[in-house]
């Protein structure tokens, strides 16, 4: 099973046919998953924390449509998933199982479009650090759960500087941030450089515009630990750019 990173927008996507389209697609071309294992820029927290299976959808917006605040995803149970990734973290990463967190909207939203029949089991994991060399670490843990079928998840956004935009249309042209960080992100990922990607902070164009805080870059560094070979340029699915923002994804084998 290859690894992703994907973008995965605010609960308007669901209604956007364009890039809807192009998930469903992904989704389709891929094997079929025996569980999800997704790591959501929205849930940042220390030590590594696993979704309840069975809890409710976490609405972490404002200001949307009322009809996305009823929406649900009720999966499969994924306790088997929890318990597997448990016993494979060492004693210095400590793994805390919460009792009531259901996923967050960086999870479901995607999922609803990629896996809407939501039949396969789903676990959502947190960030625990900001560290592209700890996430990689921590990316190559999970490794061989891709040989047992399991689908790993980096979901954020290749560029997120909310706070900058001024034009809130869905076609909005991108910001000369976004494109010159999008174009610098996509040129290291053809490279498979993944110290360029690392050294993001001081090395990309764009910042920190591009990423004010960097939760929803940092998933990449999951995906890319999970690779096989991390330096092989993984395959770059979708580009383009949504309100602006590089929408930009990435598959890994």
């Amino acid at each position: 099973m290859p690894a992703l990173y994907i973008g995965h927008g605010a609960p308007p996507l669901l209604d956007d046919p364009t890039w809807s389209g192009q998930l469903a697609a992904w989704a389709g071309d891929l094997p079929r998953p025996t569980a999800i294992l997704i790591v959501s820029a929205h849930w940042e927290s220390a030590p590594v924390s696993l979704s309840a299976s069975g809890a409710p959808l976490v609405y972490d917006f404002g200001g949307f449509d009322q009809k996305y605040y009823r929406m649900t995803y009720e999966t499969p149970d994924a306790t088997a998933l929890a318990t597997r990734i448990a016993a494979m973290m060492p004693s210095t990463e400590p793994v805390h199982q919460h009792a009531s967190r259901g996923l967050d909207h960086g999870a479901w939203v995607p999922l609803r479009i990629m896996y809407p029949d939501a039949d396969i089991p789903v676990l959502q994991m947190s960030l625990p650090t900001s560290d592209p060399v700890r996430l990689m670490k921590l990316g190559e843990r999970l490794r061989p759960l891709r040989d047992e079928g399991v689908l790993i998840i980096g979901s954020g956004f290749l560029t997120h500087g909310l706070p900058f935009l001024t034009d809130y249309r869905l076609d909005a042209p991108a910001p000369g941030w976004s494109k010159d960080f999008d174009a610098w992100a996509g040129e290291a990922m053809a490279r498979g450089d993944v110290d360029e990607l690392a050294a993001y902070a001081t090395k990309a164009p764009g910042m920190p515009y591009a990423h004010p805080t960097v939760e929803h870059y940092t998933p990449l560094f999951v995906t890319l630990g999970a690779a096989t070979t991390p330096d092989e340029p993984g395959l770059q699915v979708i580009d383009g750019f949504w309100l602006g923002l590089s929408k930009r994804s990435l598959q890994v084998a």
